[in-house]
């Protein structure tokens, strides 16, 4: 598992496991869930899409870098369609020997997964209406 684009419910536990080793002595993690409000209004839900091969290709190796970056073992996942407020998003784990790796490397993916991950979110309103937010443009990659 390096990095995964999930329909299914995130699981924070099961992706700190797989980066649990006998030679860590941290484990970190990151969980990105959806909040009931942005810039004054209500949301109720977010819908995420993408093209899953794609995403799952540039998740793959944001993880990979920060594995290189940080000598950490990553997991990450993301996941796609409907979300309802409190639903995870995204999800991340890093194992290490030291803790200040760990850390970095969470910090690290979902700071790229931001920049790079070209996942599209449009949010649900209470009041009926929606919009697509700004999010990864594939031209705009570094």
């Amino acid at each position: 598992m390096r990095g995964l684009i999930q329909r299914e419910p995130l699981d924070a536990a099961r992706l700190c496991a797989a980066v649990e080793s006998p030679s860590h002595g941290a484990v970190a993690s990151f969980t990105g869930v959806v909040r009931n409000s942005h810039e004054g209004k209500s949301v109720v839900a977010v819908t995420y899409d993408c093209f899953e091969p794609l995403a799952a290709k540039v998740l793959a190796a944001i993880v990979a870098e920060a594995e290189a970056k940080f000598g950490a073992r990553v997991a990450a996942e993301h996941r796609v369609g409907r979300l309802k407020v409190g639903e995870a998003s995204v999800a991340i784990a890093a194992g290490s020997p030291h803790r200040s790796e760990s850390f970095d490397a969470c910090r690290y993916v979902i700071e790229e997964i931001k920049v790079r991950l070209p996942v599209w979110k449009r949010e649900h309103y209470s009041d009926g209406d929606g919009a697509w937010l700004s999010g990864c443009s594939l031209a705009g990659h570094r």
